[in-house]
């Protein structure tokens, strides 16, 4: 954000738009890795699905930018770089396949958290302009988020972090 010129809220609003729209980029890159590293085949299909719909959120950020008369594109995530980093660490540590299951999940939910703080400003900001029909459209990425959350924690919660468990 150093050198990103921000005169007005809108130019604030944009910034985040960017951020998202980076930030989906690079996840669509990482997501089909950490499904080639998971063992569980929920958690596989956990990712292919949500690898389908996080090519749909960036569509629709994409759509968003023409309403808004905007280029989101050219902004580089640091965030989620560095969440993505943390996830191929993952994927290369040596482990027994359930605790890296365990190690993949854990990774998946903070990206998915940072998604949700995302989301969870940019359907604000766009309240706060006036905004609404691109608020739904960012609400509804933000409920694809909490529900991918949600369902990474079951995985967990119903199998993976027992059978993790196991090694200590």
């Amino acid at each position: 954000m150093g050198r990103t010129k921000i005169e007005s809220f809108s130019d604030l609003f944009v910034h985040e738009l960017k951020d998202l729209y980076s930030a989906e980029s690079q996840l669509i890159e990482a997501l089909p890795k950490m499904a080639k590293a998971a063992s569980s085949q929920k958690l596989v299909d956990a990712y292919k699905s949500h690898f389908e719909e996080t090519k749909k959120q960036k569509e629709r950020l994409e759509r968003i930018a023409e309403m808004l008369g905007v280029d989101v594109k050219g902004e580089t995530c640091e965030a989620m770089k560095g969440l993505i980093k943390e996830g191929e660490d993952v994927i290369e540590a040596k482990a027994p396949d359930n605790l890296k299951d365990a190690a993949l999940i854990a990774a998946a939910q903070r990206v998915e958290h940072y998604e949700m703080a995302g989301y969870g400003t940019a359907v604000y900001f766009a309240d706060m302009l006036q905004e609404h029909e691109v608020s739904d459209l960012l609400a509804e990425t933000l409920d694809e988020e909490k529900a991918a959350d949600s369902k990474l924690n079951k995985i967990a919660m119903e199998s993976i972090n027992q059978q993790a468990a196991k090694h200590d």
